[in-house]
């Protein structure tokens, strides 16, 4: 699907004002019950066979992930091999979508994964705080591209945002868009736990969207509020009412804090709801974590055998 803005929006980002006048026109955000919704579904209970399609579906949409300045070209190499083949003594267990790294690593992240279905993703534009020239965030993007990435994570300039001015917001990511060129998908970090207001999210939302975001996503995980089951709702139901209005289909990626695979059956019960089946594919909806895999793995080993593994079955990252 095309991911630019389409036709019947298109004018909406001719000035300033259009689009000030388009993103504040966008309906108030009723927080209470966005939040009473969200914790509703989240009560949700899954029978045993629906929770190992759940437990293997999450496997298959983690993006397993390494932002730490002490990476090494080993401890990639490791999490890639771990991405390709998640648990080596029971090769049903799917691959995850992704490795996410920072640009000097994409290239030993590639290699890693070499032959698999596992696609590379770096974050980029100054991750995680954003705060620098176009020209360097610009750079940034084309090398992790040049690299071999499959995605690129940008994050949005908050400052820019929360100053109103949403022209500058969406002119670059319109550029970042540019430089990932054909072979890379684009995914917006909105940093959802700075940008205060429900509202300010769906504004963000939409914003993301019509720059061309290919996907958009909560948080670096760098801040205090990353993913939650209520801005992650909210996010759900802008993607499903842009594809309405517009006919393109954007994904979205929720980060930080998902730690558990209870918590990764409540998003994907979210994501059921909200948006529809048509989201429930690692195409159009990730999990940004690190830790969430080994617990998804520890509940699938005890599915299958009855029993918990001890502490040794998966390894630290």
């Amino acid at each position: 699907m095309p991911t630019t803005a389409p036709h019947a929006l298109s004018d909406v980002t001719a000035s300033d004002g259009t689009l000030r006048r388009f993103l504040h026109g966008l309906p108030g955000v009723d927080a209470v019950g966005l939040e009473a919704r969200a914790a509703s579904l989240g009560t949700r209970s899954i029978k045993t066979t629906a929770k190992a399609y759940a437990i293997d579906l999450a496997i298959s949409m983690v993006d397993l992930t390494t932002l730490e300045g002490a990476d090494t070209p080993g401890k990639v190499r490791a999490l890639g091999a771990k991405a390709v083949r998640p648990d080596p003594t029971d090769r049903t267990t799917p691959a995850t979508a992704a490795v996410c790294v920072y640009p000097d690593m994409v290239a030993t992240a590639k290699e890693a994964v070499a032959g698999s279905t596992v696609k590379v993703a770096s974050v980029a534009t100054a991750f995680p705080a954003g705060r620098a020239p176009i020209a360097v965030k610009l750079a940034d993007v084309r090398e992790a591209v040049a690299a071999g990435a499959d995605e690129i994570d940008m994050v949005i300039d908050r400052g820019a945002f929360l100053a109103g001015n949403y022209l500058k917001v969406y002119d670059e990511i319109t550029a970042v868009k540019e430089a990932c060129g054909t072979s890379a998908r684009l995914k917006v970090i909105f940093e959802t736990g700075e940008l205060s207001t429900y509202d300010n999210i769906r504004r963000a939302s939409w914003l993301g969207m019509l720059a061309g975001a290919d996907f958009i996503k909560t948080s670096t995980g760098k801040v205090a509020v990353n993913a939650t089951p209520a801005n992650t709702l909210l996010m759900l139901e802008a993607v499903r009412d842009f594809r309405a209005q517009t006919g393109v289909q954007v994904g979205v990626k929720p980060a930080g804090g998902i730690r558990t695979t209870k918590d990764a059956v409540k998003f994907l019960v979210l994501v059921n709801e909200t948006a529809g089946e048509d989201w429930l594919d690692n195409h159009w909806f990730r999990f940004g974590a690190s830790s969430l895999l080994n617990d998804l793995l520890m509940q699938r080993q005890k599915l299958a055998t009855g029993r918990y593994s001890g502490p040794d079955y998966v390894t630290v990252d």
